[in-house]
């Protein structure tokens, strides 16, 4: 081995917070002229990374109830010059890929990761660990679950904050198309709360479906409008030019959802959006006593959008009455303010872009107790940031 080489692999790993760096976010006011609005500035300096990890695409993020910060993201997007000390020989300094299933602390500190094909069960020789993971939800008792886009990935698997396995629904390899009631293609969202199991069936279905928290028998599968879900299943593995297809035309009107369901987003007063991308629209439903959902209204964001479209995920403030709702934009490379009861649009932040603050392909967003908000993104964009919320003006 190269005596430089020897050298860096003895140092020591960096896990300890650091003090914020807060720069200024692109800015525009939608709303009239003293509207007040939530106010945020990125923290440059967050997260705090060990020395030898990197990130590859971070396709989730999602904050558990004491505040910490998740993470799912995409070892295998990493190429031989991103990792070179994970080669063999080493033949670089830095890096290795980070677990695919990270923890961080509100303040940045790097508090592990777990996950890999060794991670999951197997079944018939095959392991259940999805191949490319999307999307990621810690529910109250802080279990962690999430998905997969990736070839094969038609399962949503749920796990202990340790690691530990817990249990699983659908299968790898196994898919059904929208009326299959045991079987999902390619989940890319999954929500566990009041007694159900939701998720956003996603990129090879065009769907949301439901299942009993405790039996995890089924209980539901719903399209746009609530209707029974339709329309073409994607053929084939799904792959990112799928998600630039410039024949995808948003139609924020559409009788069925559009190729991408992207997230299912409940309130703390009964309702659940769901992202629906490639129609630039969000679909907001009632959650029903019975555990069916009710279509309520549909909310378009950028509707004239192309490219990768709008609407990726959805997250709130977190005073008890959710006043304010945030929702991802990725081909404009920002983040939408509304206030959540009446969906007036009052500002955007955020811009496409590399630098702090700045984004490309944004992808994932969720909020924390103090209102911060962290984003995710994914193809180039690699990286996960934290928004700190700096109050209402």
């Amino acid at each position: 081995m190269r005596p430089f080489l020897a050298a860096a692999l003895i140092l020591p790993l960096t896990a300890a917070s650091v003090p914020p760096a807060l720069a200024p976010l692109a800015f525009e006011q939608v709303a009239p002229a003293g509207t007040k609005m939530p106010r945020f500035k990125v923290d440059a300096a967050w997260p705090a990374m060990p020395d030898d990890l990197l990130l590859g695409q971070v396709s989730g993020v999602a904050v558990g109830p004491d505040d910490s910060v998740w993470v799912v993201h995409r070892p295998h997007s990493l190429t031989a010059t991103d990792t070179g000390l994970a080669q063999s020989p080493p033949i670089a300094t830095c890096c290795k890929p980070a677990p695919p299933v990270v923890r961080f602390g509100k303040d940045g500190r790097y508090l592990g990761g777990w996950g890999g094909t060794a991670n999951a069960p197997s079944i018939d020789g095959v392991s259940q660990w999805p191949s490319s993971l999307h999307g990621i939800f810690v529910d109250k008792a802080g279990s962690v679950w999430f998905g997969g886009n990736g070839k094969g990935d038609h399962v949503v698997l749920n796990y202990s904050p340790e690691g530990r396995y817990i249990r699983s629904f659908g299968r790898r390899e196994k898919t059904g198309g929208n009326d299959a009631t045991d079987q999902l293609g390619n989940p890319s969202d999954v929500n566990h709360s009041d007694g159900m199991v939701l998720m956003s069936d996603g990129y090879t279905n065009r769907r949301v479906i439901g299942f009993d928290a405790k039996s995890n028998a089924y209980k539901g599968r719903w399209g746009a409008y609530g209707k029974p879900p339709s329309g073409p299943v994607l053929k084939g593995a799904f792959d990112q030019s799928h998600a630039v297809d410039p024949r995808q035309i948003a139609d924020p009107q559409a009788a069925i959802f559009g190729s991408i369901v992207h997230c299912v987003v409940p309130t703390s007063d009964g309702y659940l959006y769901v992202c629906d991308r490639n129609n630039n629209r969000a679909q907001l439903f009632r959650r029903e006593k019975d555990g069916g959902l009710t279509f309520v209204r549909d909310l378009a964001i950028a509707p004239d959008t192309g490219g990768t479209h709008t609407v990726t995920d959805i997250a709130f403030s977190p005073d008890p009455a959710q006043t304010y709702m945030y929702v991802a934009d990725m081909m404009n490379g920002r983040i939408w303010i509304l206030e959540r009861k009446t969906h007036e649009v009052l500002g955007a932040i955020g811009r496409v872009g590399r630098q702090a603050g700045q984004f490309t392909w944004l992808h994932s967003i969720d909020t924390d107790s103090e209102g911060n908000i962290y984003a995710t993104e994914v193809n180039t964009g690699r990286r996960v940031q934290k928004l700190v919320f700096t109050g209402i003006e």
